[in-house]
Parts: C-alpha cells; sequence; structure tokens
C-alpha cells in the first residue's frame, strides 16, 4: 500500500572515532521508525501491550551498510511491512541520503507474545487491518 517517510536527525554524539555516525546509532533509528509506522496505523505500543496484554518482541534484526552518514547529512528514513503472519510481521527499511542515495537498509522480525504466557499471541490478527496499511510485498 505505502511506505512511512520521515526524517531522522544526525547529532553530534552519533558519531564515531572514525567520523561518521555510529552503528548502533542505525539501532535507534529502528526503533524510532516501528513505533512511528506502530502510531501511523492508528495504534501505539501502549494500547496493544495494555489492551491486549501482546509484547512486540524483535526476533531478528538485518542491517545492510552502503554508504556512511556524516554530521552534515540528512537522514531519510522509509519503513514498511513486508510480511504478515498470524504471530509475526517483517518490517523493512530504507535509509537515504539528501542526494536520494541508499546508504543502507535494514529488516527486522517482529514476534507478538502474550504478556503473562510469554508465548506467540494470535490476538495480533486484530491488527491486520491496520498493518495492511503498510503492508508492501516482497516481489
Amino acid at each position: 500500500m505505502q511506505k512511512l517517510k520521515f526524517q531522522e536527525p544526525v547529532y553530534t554524539y552519533h558519531i564515531d572515532f572514525v567520523g561518521h555516525v555510529n552503528n548502533i546509532i542505525y539501532v535507534q533509528w529502528l526503533e524510532n521508525a516501528r513505533v512511528k509506522l506502530i502510531e501511523a496505523m492508528g495504534l501505539s505500543i501502549t494500547q496493544i501491550a495494555v489492551e491486549d496484554d501482546i509484547l512486540p518482541i524483535i526476533t531478528e534484526t538485518n542491517i545492510q551498510y552502503k554508504k556512511p552518514f556524516f554530521l552534515s547529512n540528512e537522514v531519510h528514513v522509509e519503513v514498511w511491512v513486508s510480511e504478515i503472519f498470524n504471530v509475526s510481521a517483517n518490517f523493512k527499511f530504507r535509509f537515504r541520503n539528501e542526494k536520494g542515495e541508499i546508504c543502507s537498509t535494514a529488516q527486522q522480525k517482529v514476534l507478538f507474545i502474550d504478556r503473562a504466557t510469554q508465548r506467540p499471541s494470535r490476538k495480533f490478527v486484530k491488527y491486520r487491518e491496520n498493518f495492511n496499511k503498510y503492508y508492501l510485498p516482497d516481489l
């Protein structure tokens, strides 16, 4: 359907001793992107956790670094849902600089578990329509 697009700032404390954005910052950007995407779906992590006792657990993160970001760069983020299952979903991310060049891509697998049992929760299917708003399957 669509991707969520927004910008992330680059702060001085993001820069490592080599002079570019430290790799760990990308993990923070992934977290920000997931939360923003959930909110764009009309949901909140708190709502999912409190109302349905479902907790999103990251089971896999894969980041490909293609070009570094520097302090002077703009970071344009794209995030979408690439796969939806009964108890999990896969998110994809793309990071571009101000020239539109792809600097990094990433994907994460998110498992939705029941807070009490710590087991996968099929209650997640309640939110499938929300997730479909940003569902772009891999072709």
